[in-house]
């Protein structure tokens, strides 16, 4: 039986259950072998509510390795479907932070990249524009303000329009602006558990059965770095 006890969950109902991930997780089963966080929520719901036999939950969004933050799944096959097309439509709004060592100019504007992923590698390139090699790159968009300056370091609020893998990392990187920690992507700083300066923060939505909007918040990581920026992260109200 699964340990549940660092298990996070900060949002359920009969169709939804979210957590917060921390660093180092996996989202959903790898070559590693692994447990995913995925058997976690399976264990939890099965020992909360005294489920017999498997327990269906549906992954909606993978977050990387490294990321914390919310992580939301279906209970039901009809809250899958129904969050999948949201997720199509782009009709799920997600909001990161990200730790940076240089500060961005401007400190807002929007990214627009062609990403092109070596699955060898488990990598991103970043294309200002489509080429005849690169021609299966997919277009990612996402939106960025500086939130706050502190002893050398720069809080990157991030809104990210399409959900590619690596996105936020790699178009950061590419603009002059790599997440601290994150070695893929060309910072060499140490993080604690391994993990990057790149928090999924909030996530807002109309919820797929109910029809009311849900705004699901995760708290920052208790750790130095974030810890000196907490105050200028707030729950919305």
């Amino acid at each position: 039986m699964l340990d549940i006890r660092g298990l996070k969950v900060i949002y359920e109902d009969n169709h939804l259950i979210a957590v917060n991930k921390p660093v180092g997780w996996l989202v959903h089963g790898d070559v590693t072998g692994d447990t995913p966080l995925v058997d976690y929520v399976k264990q939890y719901i099965k020992e909360k509510y005294k489920k017999p036999g498997d327990v269906f939950l549906g992954v909606i969004h993978r977050l990387d390795r490294p990321v914390s933050g919310v992580v939301v799944f279906a209970r039901t096959t009809k809250a899958l479907v129904r969050m999948n097309k949201l997720l199509q439509d782009k009709k799920i709004e997600k909001t990161y932070y990200a730790i940076v060592l240089t500060r961005p100019e401007p400190i807002s504007g929007t990214l627009e990249h062609y990403l092109l992923k070596d699955h060898e590698r488990n990598s991103v390139k970043a294309y200002d524009k489509v080429g005849r090699r690169t021609s299966d790159a997919k277009k990612a968009v996402l939106e960025y303000e500086l939130a706050g300056e502190l002893d050398n370091l720069c809080l990157l609020k991030v809104n990210p329009i399409t959900g590619r893998p690596h996105q936020i990392r790699v178009q950061l990187s590419t603009m002059g602006y790599p997440i601290r920690a994150d070695w893929k992507y060309g910072d060499r700083s140490k993080h604690p558990d391994n993990g990057i300066y790149l928090h999924c923060r909030r996530m807002e939505f109309e919820h797929p059965v109910k029809k009311e909007m849900v705004t699901i918040d995760a708290s920052l990581p208790r750790e130095q770095y974030w810890n000196k920026f907490r105050g200028l992260v707030q729950d919305k109200k």
